[in-house]
């Protein structure tokens, strides 16, 4: 794992933007995509930028199951206002929410992560250390998934809706064995709230109870953290 220590949210946002320039001149074609508050800075560099994306694919990471791609809380509506208004892609894939057949709807995009590998795989990470929505006690063999949502998922999601009961309980998620396999893989992640789940990921032991710290096992790994996030780090 390559760690690289930056002084905020926007200096991360600049060395990840580097790394997705790099990555695009390397011929990179396909690129895993992630939501949440830890992209915006990259993707707000990204779409300011003159970087073209116009021939190549996106594949997210997640969705939640029950919305679908218009309901504002989706994030197939999160890419597109934060990314994918300023940077089309040829083609992008967000796990179908509107679908409710869970077989179904892993089935296909298992199918579409097969067709197209990733190149260069986005991650956050979450409190308890997920990266996708895969929770504690994930397969680090599992592909695409319905996943329930931890309480304490749901209630950090709580803030996007406007009140609890509208938060939804479960998503489709790509799995870890997916995650993977991506050539290679980019974790950001800012503020001490993320303290733990990165010493636990970085230097703790690897375990299905921290599912990020799979990525000790894959061999081109760059975590981008702010001083708060890397404050347990030894």
């Amino acid at each position: 794992m390559k760690i690289i220590r930056v002084k905020d949210q926007n200096e991360g946002g600049q060395k990840a933007f580097e790394i997705f320039k790099e990555a695009l001149a390397d011929n990179a074609q396909v690129f895993g995509l992630a939501t949440g508050s830890s992209p915006i800075t990259l993707y707000q560099n990204l779409a300011k930028s003159d970087l073209d994306f116009s021939d190549k694919v996106s594949v997210n990471l997640d969705e939640y199951v029950g919305l679908d791609a218009d309901n504002e809380q989706s994030y197939h509506y999160f890419m597109q206002h934060n990314l994918f208004y300023a940077k089309p892609f040829k083609k992008s894939y967000v796990p179908d929410g509107s679908n409710l057949d869970a077989d179904q709807a892993t089935a296909d995009y298992d199918k579409i992560i097969e067709e197209n590998p990733i190149d260069l795989q986005l991650l956050g990470i979450g409190r308890n250390a997920h990266i996708g929505f895969n929770e504690p006690g994930s397969s680090f063999d599992a592909k695409t998934t319905k996943v329930a949502l931890t309480q304490s998922t749901i209630d950090a999601n709580t803030r996007f809706f406007d009140k609890e009961e509208d938060v939804p309980k479960f998503a489709y998620s790509m799995g870890i064995g997916s995650i993977l396999k991506a050539k290679k893989i980019l974790l950001v992640a800012y503020g001490e709230n993320k303290a733990e789940a990165i010493y636990n990921t970085v230097e703790g032991p690897v375990t299905e109870d921290v599912p990020a710290s799979a990525l000790q096992n894959h061999p081109d790994v760059t975590i981008i953290v702010d001083e708060a996030a890397a404050a347990k780090l030894k």
